[in-house]
């Protein structure tokens, strides 16, 4: 009596992740035709469709983060504030001596004597403006980087590496293949974060996160570069810079893209071991998620 009803739903299944497939392979192709002749490895994830298209191009590799790990900093800083540890209208003294030259901060130009500031104004100079002063005072606060680490993996979340901070990272070529993710784990963190399906975030602090995120001024040529002017995006770049023999470790960006139909999708896409230019590695990133557009657009 229940066989028909099996395969009938065995059958449906079929159809459905044929259809899928050959959906998504059409995207494939088309990120694949993007990437084929550059001189770098590109890994990509992209997820949308309510989580029926998915798309990986080595989705499984670890990428240095770069600044994409402020994201995570910042996720595990709003834990602790909903636990009632911290709070973001707290102030923290950041001294002078904190204020390290070598290091990019708005927020050193603008408070160059240091200053005392709530940690909503910290997050928002470490998400929105990738500030890497900022970024050290948050994890000086947390205990270090390995706690961040422990947060994430405490909650499930494989592939996510932090073991060192800006200051080390920054001084030292080596160290930021230490922070590492793959773009799949990347968007799984974007996912569940968004949404918040285990009540990982406050309802507070869920809104003040995303709020950062839309805010975030770099990477304009990255996932938005090649968009349609005023389409919102939620994302965290991350950039190492070429060395000596001209290598470029990380061109990445990682978020949300929002389309005009009110649906959405995830997208991570790592630019490494590249010897292109940072203009074409840029290129990279917004022609991919211009086809991932195109594609859940329906255009």
């Amino acid at each position: 009596m229940f066989k028909p009803l099996c395969l009938t739903t065995l059958l449906f299944a079929l159809i459905t992740l044929h259809t899928t497939a050959q959906t998504t392979s059409t995207l494939q192709q088309q990120v694949q035709q993007i990437i084929a002749a550059k001189k770098a490895v590109v890994c990509v994830s992209i997820m949308g469709n309510n989580g029926k298209d998915n798309l990986s191009i080595n989705g499984e590799r670890h990428c240095p983060m770069q600044s994409v790990f402020k994201f995570h900093i910042a996720l595990a800083v709003l834990r602790q504030v909903d636990k009632g540890k911290l709070s973001l209208d707290q102030k923290i003294d950041i001294r002078k001596q904190d204020l390290l030259p070598g290091l990019y901060s708005p927020l050193r130009d603008k408070y160059p004597d240091g200053a005392s500031l709530a940690i909503s104004e910290i997050l928002g100079y470490t998400v929105s403006s990738s500030d890497n002063v900022g970024c050290d005072v948050l994890l000086k606060l947390l205990g270090g980087p390995q706690a961040v680490e422990t947060y994430f993996a405490g909650n499930g979340f494989k592939d996510v590496s932090i073991k060192y901070n800006e200051e080390d990272q920054q001084g030292n070529w080596a160290l930021q293949f230490k922070n590492f993710t793959t773009p799949v784990a990347a968007n799984k963190v974007l996912a569940s974060f968004y949404y918040n399906e285990k009540k990982l975030l406050s309802k507070e602090s869920h809104a003040f996160i995303w709020k950062l995120m839309r805010e975030t001024e770099t990477g304009v040529n990255r996932l938005k570069g090649a968009l349609p002017a005023n389409t919102v995006v939620a994302h965290k770049t991350g950039s190492s810079g070429a060395n000596k023999q001209g290598l470029t470790a990380a061109v990445n960006d990682i978020g949300i893209i929002f389309l005009p139909n009110g649906q959405h999708f995830f997208i991570s896409v790592f630019v490494t071991n590249s010897k292109e230019n940072n203009e074409t590695n840029e290129k990279i990133i917004a022609d991919i998620a211009k086809a991932a557009w195109d594609h859940f657009a329906g255009k």
